[in-house]
């Protein structure tokens, strides 16, 4: 029976939750996973949309929030549009402009598909999306690593200094990652160890997708 008439498929979609330290490898999972069963079987949310707006602060004040805390997500509307998206609709998911640390006023309009992953630090985080997840991933990479991996792309893709990454690891991405993000991995089904080039685990994780969404 048809639910909409922005639905690509009778099916209910497979959805993946995968949930990380800070550059942990969660995107290279998803991209990996993408190449596998195709783009248009597969569409992908990401956690860094959902960021409160911050109209009402200073750039200053913005730039030295905690963007790893609960706190600093809308999980209201993450909720409705990842549900939406699983109910067959189209969605109009918000952009995040990384250099105001503010969210925009463009959207991107995200469709449906066969495979919805969700993909964030805090993503295994709250109970009302985890109860939306088929699959919840942990991507588990050493914090030395994850540290190298984002001072290198803060500086490069986002034009921050050495120092103000080095700040903000110490004073809140580390701490939250502690408090919050490791916690979580308790709540995976499936752990990666090493990040999302872990061909082992990725084998296994492909064939229980492919398995499911048959």
């Amino acid at each position: 029976m048809s639910r909409g008439n922005d639905r690509t498929t009778a099916k209910k979609p497979f959805v993946i939750g995968v949930a990380g330290g800070t550059c942990s490898g969660k995107t290279t999972f998803t991209e990996r996973l993408e190449e596998v069963v195709g783009a248009d079987h597969l569409a992908v949310i990401k956690q860094d949309a959902y960021y409160v707006r911050r109209d009402h602060q200073t750039f200053e004040q913005r730039a030295a929030a905690n963007y790893d805390h609960p706190d600093a997500f809308d999980w209201d509307l993450t909720t409705d549009q990842l549900g939406r998206l699983i109910r067959g609709e189209i969605v109009d998911v918000p952009v995040y402009d990384y250099a105001d640390h503010n969210r925009s006023n463009e959207v991107i309009s995200v469709r449906p598909a066969p495979i919805i992953v969700f993909e964030g630090i805090l993503a295994l985080y709250d109970a009302n999306l985890r109860d939306l997840y088929d699959l919840k991933v942990f991507v588990d990479t050493d914090a030395d690593l994850r540290f190298i991996r984002r001072l290198q792309r803060d500086v490069v893709a986002r034009g921050r200094t050495h120092d103000s990454i080095i700040n903000q690891y110490l004073t809140t991405v580390r701490p939250s990652h502690l408090q919050f993000v490791e916690p979580s991995k308790r709540h995976a089904d499936v752990i990666f160890p090493e990040g999302g080039h872990n061909d082992a685990a990725f084998e296994v994780l492909l064939a229980r997708v492919n398995e499911l969404i048959k």
